[in-house]
This record gives structure tokens, sequence and C-alpha cells, in this order.
């Protein structure tokens, strides 16, 4: 029997915009641009400003890596009433130590790719830092999968 709701009143689990941004590995060029258009959808779609700030740091972690270490890549957007879904994912190197990897510090950046200011090993840390639900899948020689989830209003629950 299907449950009935107030008019108005959304699902929780109910996609309200859904987009789907190509990365092309390589490209530093246009590094930055999926996270500055996905804010901009955020925006207007009226999504809390810290929300956004959170999103953003971590949608230019996910997209800068799916450029220095991936052929190719996307950023799938999936805004709920409550919640923003992204999935990243890559064709890439995949990622041998996820655990080494999690960790502040822990870079396998080139010399090139420090010499345009990355490599820090922040990355990974800081998308589950502004992450309400972070997880990472990993195949060496195909890809890695990161999902991250953030809240409207701060981690449910809390």
């Amino acid at each position: 029997m299907p449950t009935s709701r107030p008019a108005g009143e959304a699902k929780t689990d109910e996609v309200l915009y859904r987009e789907s941004f190509r990365i092309v590995g390589n490209d530093f060029e246009h590094g930055g641009e999926v996270a500055t258009r996905v804010k901009a959808i955020l925006k207007q779609l009226g999504f809390p400003t810290d929300a956004i700030r959170r999103l953003s740091i971590a949608n230019f972690e996910a997209e800068m890596n799916v450029i220095m270490y991936a052929a190719e890549g996307s950023l799938e957007l999936a805004v709920l009433p409550t919640a923003v879904r992204v999935t990243v994912s890559d064709r890439g190197q995949g990622i041998p130590d996820i655990e080494w990897a999690m960790q502040e510090g822990h870079s396998t950046a080139t010399p090139e790719m420090r010499a345009r200011g990355f490599g820090a090993g922040l990355g990974l840390p800081n998308i589950r830092r502004n992450s309400d639900e972070f997880n990472i899948e990993s195949t060496v020689g195909v890809g890695t999968v990161l999902r991250y989830v953030v809240y409207a209003n701060g981690k449910a629950g809390s």
C-alpha cells in the first residue's frame, strides 16, 4: 500500500536533481571546473552554505585526484531533499593500499604534480573529513570509486 504525505513534503530519498560530469585525466587547465559547476547548482537549489562549502572541498579534491591519477573519470551528483550524494569513479591506476592513502601526508604525487602545488597527501583525508558518509573502493590497474554524502544540516542524527 503506498504511503501518503502532505503536499509539498518530499520523500527523504527522492532525487530532486541528478547530473553526471566528465573528468579528463591530466587536464590540469580545467581542474576545479566540475567542483565549481556543482557549487553553482547547489547554490541555485538553495542548499545550506556550510554543506556547499564542505561539498566543494570534497568535490575539488576528488576531481583533482582523477585528473592526477586516472585516464578519465566522472562525478555523479544526486541532490536529495536532505543530502547530496556524490559518486566519483575513474579508470586509473587504482590505490594499492587504501589505509596508507587515507593517512594525512601520504602521497604518490610525481615531482611534476608537486610543482603544480598538489601532492601534500591531504586529498582523500579532506574528502573523508568533509563528508558525513564516506566509502572508497579501488582495484589496482582498474580504478577507484569514491562515494560520499553530505547532509544539508549536518550529519544525520546529530
